[in-house]
């Protein structure tokens, strides 16, 4: 079975969430399928594992909408988007669509870096639930990384087709911390600044922990960096990083008494999941989709609460339950692997074929 697997989402620069997910899951299904890649841009190779590629249109081009013509001269069995927004007219291959989660229609603010008209039609798109039908249901099969995401799509009636977990995971090959050499008295955020992310609380929530350092490592811009700074109290330690390598990241959790996150919604929680395959503890709000990423191993706080977000980290200062809850995170990584997602992938490409060869009949 030849397989395609769309990597036009990938960034040029470093990894988002979606842009990790899709690159995660080429490298781990190359390894028992035939996998081509499709890229926009040559510079997306330096975050893509070595797998045979085509270039192709951007996936924001107006060309998108006749992309399939392109991808069919490659003799795909099955395609694997890992967004919704493929163009498929005139598709002859089976198709993976995936949404990863349904935050943008209650916290519609599009992604900064996307061009502003991109930026009003997605306004537009996340006012009905029309339109997320008419895209998913171009699909043989929609995918989608959580259990949470899956009851939420049956909620909405977003598709008639199956829908089907293609999981995400950590990166492979992490070395779990010892837990009996402690922490140090940090705590790392990491993810976007956007309002739904609820920074501001744990920033709050700092002034009861005045010999803890909060690390907020994503990128941000001068005027939200601004407006976080206000919120900071005083004789709290607050550190913007403004961006950090996967070296660093690590290196930061290996120390790191808990990684924090106290997002308001999520589709799946990666930070959480990468977190605990090295032994660090998690913080996180009390939203369905961190409980069933962090199951027993976290500590769950309300995402309204500073005082909450307080008492969880306080909790941690006790070193026989900060090493029990250490342990236990370790425990909960194992749960998820790149390996078992692409296994996933292979039984709905296998699911898809199938279904095909029916109907040809």
């Amino acid at each position: 079975m030849k397989i395609v697997i769309d990597a036009r989402f990938t960034r040029t620069d470093h990894h988002d969430g979606i842009s990790r997910y899709g690159s995660s899951l080429i490298a781990a299904t190359a390894k028992i399928a035939d996998v081509t890649m499709l890229i926009s841009d040559p510079r997306q190779l330096a975050l893509l594992p070595d797998v045979p590629h085509v270039l192709v249109n951007s996936p924001l081009s107006p060309m998108e909408l006749f992309v399939a013509r392109e991808v069919n001269k490659l003799g795909a069995d099955v395609v694997v988007c890992p967004m919704q927004t493929m163009g498929t007219l005139g598709r002859k291959y089976g198709l993976v669509l995936t949404l990863h989660d349904l935050i943008y229609y209650e916290h519609p603010a599009p992604p900064g870096f996307l061009p502003a008209p991109v930026r009003l039609l997605w306004r537009l798109y996340h006012k009905a639930f029309w339109p997320q039908r008419v895209l998913l249901n171009r699909a043989d099969v929609v995918a989608t990384i959580s259990h949470t995401t899956e009851a939420l799509m049956a909620k909405y009636r977003l598709t008639s087709r199956p829908v089907r977990i293609v999981g995400n995971a950590p990166q492979p090959g992490q070395q779990p911390r010892d837990p009996g050499a402690g922490a140090e008295k940090s705590l790392l955020y990491m993810g976007s600044f956007m309002p739904y992310k609820n920074v501001e609380t744990m920033i709050r929530g700092m002034a009861g922990l005045p010999d803890f350092t909060l690390h907020l490592l994503s990128r941000i811009t001068p005027q939200r960096r601004a407006e976080l700074e206000a919120l900071v109290p005083a004789g709290a330690d607050v550190r913007f990083h403004n961006g950090v390598t996967d070296e660093e990241y690590s290196a930061l959790l290996a120390k790191a008494t808990a990684l924090v996150s106290l997002s308001r919604a999520e589709g799946y929680g990666l930070p959480l999941v990468e977190a605990m395959s090295l032994g660090t503890p998690v913080i996180a709000s009390d939203i369905p989709i961190f409980r069933e990423v962090g199951s027993d191993a976290a500590s769950y706080v309300d995402p309204d609460s500073p005082a909450a977000f307080t008492a969880a980290v306080q909790q941690l200062r006790d070193g026989g339950f900060w090493q029990k809850r250490s342990r236990r995170s370790v425990e909960r990584a194992a749960d998820f692997s790149w390996e078992d997602s692409a296994r996933q992938l292979l039984a709905v490409a296998d699911e898809i074929v199938a279904m095909r060869g029916r109907k040809r009949r």
